[in-house]
């Protein structure tokens, strides 16, 4: 290394990241020290002050590595700071750091919530992020934030918000194009409208009873799980949709036409039928399909879905080309009047692969019939894996019932795959 010229060795030492072994690399020689002044990235992990020796604090000793950088783009923190440290931090850094990443860890740290300024007021300093990534966070209040011009991406981890606080914060990006909210709870209502987004996941923790109202006309990705009502505005560039409740009930979906959806999932204990028809109709054009309901149900009852016509659902889905079929959408598939209105020349055109997760050996009859269908009119089926999960019963029928899916691999060892 000591041959090499000075640009060499400030390149190879830009490329460090842990604040440990820049640490360590400061020590080695003057010339080796001045080369970090070149540093685009440093990461302080949770454990980075556990041994430290000497009498400065967290907050000084990452203030003193900020201090020796001149052009510094992304900061990671994971180990504990104070509102303070973080805006002296910021002072430094704010005209070219790019990208921020904070563990907060003040979820339910109610004198963070006093302090003033606190941690996330902090943030509005670093006025040209593009990202920003918080872990463990307290929004009880709005941030006192500006317009984030250049903001790209915000992803939250794991925070207590509330209503009024999310709606300012998101507000304050109106750029967005990348939004992340997993693992959140408190919220009641969330309305979101911002007119670059593309991609938005949304994870809300609690009793699965929030509304969302989402208005993004360049809306590409959405998930959202934890939301009964749900109405999206602008679905002309939609091409990926997962909904799931796992807490709650769906009650109602508002989508429209989604003429450019390409993989819709539906997940959770309970949708009333009507949203499960709705979100079937809007999605004609779909050519990926997860459905894993297990009942339907207005009210609190636990109701089966009511019946589905096999060549009405494939006709009204003719793109359909992965088929991943679940619990309670097998079972109104296989009803005694299901297959009544096959008619000759009816074929299943695009259907490639089907996933189907059998669980009770009731209605056995019919849905051998349904398996052989999808077997017999998918003329490009290639994969049919049949899941038996958790088939208990000492009746004769659990065994006969196993023996005839035995039979159908059998009989179709090249397509069908039994788990």
């Amino acid at each position: 290394m000591d041959s090499l010229p000075d640009a060499i060795i400030q390149y190879i030492l830009s490329h460090l990241s842990n604040a440990r072994d820049v640490a360590a690399c400061n020590c080695v020689s003057k010339r080796w020290r001045e080369s970090l002044t070149y540093l685009r990235s440093l990461y302080f992990p949770r454990n980075s002050f556990d041994s430290r020796p000497g009498s400065y604090s967290s907050d000084t000793v990452v203030w003193k590595m900020l201090s020796a950088t001149a052009c510094l783009e992304e900061l990671v923190v994971y180990s504990p700071f104070t509102s303070a440290g973080l805006a002296s931090w910021l002072s430094l850094v704010h005209s070219s750091l790019k990208d921020l990443e904070l563990r907060m860890d003040n979820v339910m740290d109610y004198q963070a919530y006093l302090d003033s300024p606190s941690k996330l007021d902090c943030i509005a300093a670093a006025k040209k992020l593009k990202s920003l990534t918080l872990w463990g966070v307290l929004m009880a209040n709005p941030p006192k934030w500006d317009v984030f011009e250049n903001l790209l991406c915000l992803e939250i981890v794991g925070a207590r918000l509330e209503d009024p606080a999310l709606s300012a914060a998101l507000g304050a990006c109106p750029n967005l194009t990348n939004l992340v909210l997993l693992g959140c709870e408190g919220v009641r209502s969330v309305l979101i409208e911002l007119p670059y987004l593309e991609h938005c996941k949304l994870d809300f923790y609690g009793s699965g009873n929030c509304s969302l109202s989402l208005t993004c006309p360049q809306i590409e990705l959405l998930e959202v799980q934890g939301c009964s009502w749900i109405r999206v505005r602008e679905t002309s560039c939609l091409r990926n949709l997962s909904i799931a409740n796992n807490a709650g009930r769906v009650y109602m979906v508002d989508f429209g036409k989604l003429s450019a959806l390409e993989s819709l999932s539906m997940r959770g204990v309970q949708w009333c039928w009507d949203a499960i028809s709705k979100m079937l109709e809007w999605s004609n054009e779909v050519k990926h399909l997860y459905m894993k309901v297990e009942f339907t149900g207005d009210l609190e009852a636990l109701l089966p879905f009511p019946e589905v016509d096999f060549v009405e659902f494939f006709n009204s889905h003719p793109k359909l080309q992965k088929f991943d079929i679940h619990g309670a959408m097998f079972a109104a598939l296989c009803q005694k009047n299901s297959l009544k209105n096959v008619e000759p020349g009816f074929v299943i055109p695009c259907l490639e692969e089907v996933v189907v997760q059998v669980r009770s050996p009731l209605n056995a009859e019919q849905k051998m019939n349904t398996l052989e269908s999808l077997l017999k009119y998918g003329k490009n089926l290639k994969k049919m894996v049949i899941r038996i999960l958790q088939m208990k019963s000492s009746h004769s029928s659990t065994d006969e019932f196993f023996d005839e899916i035995c039979r159908l691999r059998f009989m179709n060892r090249k397509i069908v795959r039994i788990e």
